[in-house]
């Protein structure tokens, strides 16, 4: 964990409650959230779909990488990540080396039930959702688990006892 920053990341798969999560924190701790989707999306004045649909899930990426260079550099921030942001070597170290990393983490069934319908989520709408779903925690799991400092699931608690733990479990360790 670095100490050096006070920055928090919130990384998981879509579902995970990165956002709604973010922003209690935020409020809780008195500090700017960022969700890197949002910051992407007001950088290139379209939504998130239509960045995919234009330039493909690598234009994106390259849209993110750039993103998270740039937040991670900012004092106190609470950072919510997209899911795919841990596939880059550079944005795991970024995100590893510049603050404190928090997975939110969920079963594959979890997140199929809690994005149902996949609204603004490319990537779920190339097939069945709940195997896609699967896979992609197949592959990204391990990369979540490699940099984060605390795994925290999301299953059973509220989001308010959640951030409450959250909070006592930083305020432990700093």
């Amino acid at each position: 964990m670095n100490s050096s920053s006070n920055n928090i990341f919130l990384i998981g798969l879509m579902g995970a409650g990165k956002s709604t999560v973010g922003k209690l924190l935020a409020k809780k701790l008195g500090r700017r959230f960022l969700d890197a989707d949002h910051v992407i999306e007001d950088r290139c004045g379209v939504k998130i779909p239509v960045i995919f649909e234009m330039e493909g899930e690598d234009g994106f990426r390259k849209r993110e990488a750039q993103a998270i260079k740039d937040i991670t550099a900012e004092p106190d921030v609470i950072l919510a990540t997209g899911g795919g942001a841990v596939l880059l070597p550079e944005n795991r170290q970024f995100l590893s080396e510049r603050g404190t990393v928090i997975y939110l983490h969920a079963n594959p069934m979890e997140l199929w039930h809690r994005t149902k319908g996949g609204e603004g989520r490319p990537l779920l709408k190339s097939g069945d959702a709940k195997k896609i779903l699967e896979n992609l925690y197949a592959s990204r799991d391990p990369l979540y688990r490699e940099i984060a400092d605390y795994v925290i699931e999301t299953g059973k608690p509220s989001v308010n006892q959640l951030v409450n733990t959250l909070i006592m479990q930083l305020e432990l360790s700093a």
